[in-house]
């Protein structure tokens, strides 16, 4: 079991940073709460189908209620906020690039509420991982174009906020039950939120094709059950923040994908930017020497 789970942080970044694949095809198609909408409620079904199918235990009410705000902030408010900012126009680099504050967020709020002591060497991972996505994005960034405004600069610092503030309340909260059945419930709060947002904000005009169907089966089936269960695993059995520190790596991983897929620019100062992060997330997940102090402060 033990050689298996040191597959998941690397199959995580690889099947995460797919996300922006469904997400190409699915925007000109439909509304982003409107799309999520579905996408959460689809993914919310199949759980519940694999719940009866594999006897997992029922969530008490505090269980459930718990993966459910931590649904809403890690699915609906996360999510919700980048497709929103992206489909009034800001830019993916510009947005990828403040969604990578992430890691460094979560490391603060994990020493605040989980009391993890952040040693020196993980904040200079933190900071060189952060120095490799910059560099990796920076081709990116040259086009703002109209769509970076107040309210879309906004919407972007608050999905970073609810990403953080969910993966912390899934670990101090939420961890303690089923996992098929916590994730359930997770998506039954990003998509009640999300529903909120459509009846609030869009017409829910939805076209039905080839691109839009391929977009819902793999984000449904990749990212939302196949990555969120990684990514899950590893907030139960890790720390906040050498787990965050993995969101360094997918803007990189991502720009080889859209080289091989889509032919997009992949330069040699992008590539050194990969290594960069590459090394500040080998910091920030550098096991303790034996005979140094742990990591959680008792």
């Amino acid at each position: 079991m033990q050689s298996i789970k040191r597959f998941i942080p690397a199959s995580f970044v690889v099947l995460w940073a797919t996300g922006f694949i469904g997400a190409r095809y699915a925007m000109p198609w439909a509304e982003p709460f409107t799309f999520l909408a579905i996408r959460f409620m689809l993914a919310a079904i199949i759980l519940a189908g694999l719940t009866i199918l594999l006897g997992s235990r029922r969530s008490t009410r505090a269980e459930a209620l718990h993966a459910t705000i931590a649904g809403m902030l890690m699915h609906g408010v996360y999510l919700g906020a980048v497709f929103w900012a992206i489909h009034r126009g800001m830019p993916a680099g510009l947005s990828a690039l403040i969604v990578g504050l992430q890691p460094l967020i979560t490391a603060v709020l994990a020493g605040k509420f989980l009391g993890e002591a952040i040693l020196p060497r993980h904040w200079a991972g933190l900071a060189v991982g952060l120095i490799g996505v910059i560099i990796v994005l920076w081709p990116k960034l040259g086009t703002m174009g109209g769509g970076v405004t107040p309210a879309t600069l906004i919407a972007s610092l608050i999905s970073v906020l609810g990403m953080s503030a969910g993966t912390i309340w899934q670990k101090r909260y939420a961890s303690g039950g089923d996992l098929v059945s916590a994730t359930m419930w997770q998506y039954v709060g990003g998509s009640a939120l999300m529903i909120l947002g459509s009846l609030a904000f869009e017409t829910r005009a939805v076209t039905i094709n080839g691109e839009l169907i391929f977009a819902f089966a793999w984000l449904v089936l990749v990212l939302s059950i196949g990555a969120i269960f990684l990514l899950m695993v590893m907030i139960r059995d890790g720390e906040m923040s050498k787990v965050a520190s993995l969101f360094y790596l997918v803007p990189a991983v991502t720009a080889v994908i859209a080289w091989a897929l889509f032919g997009e620019q992949l330069n040699t100062l992008q590539i050194a930017g990969m290594a960069i992060a590459t090394l500040g997330v080998g910091l920030a997940t550098a096991r303790p020497a034996k005979g140094r102090t742990g990591e959680l402060r008792n």
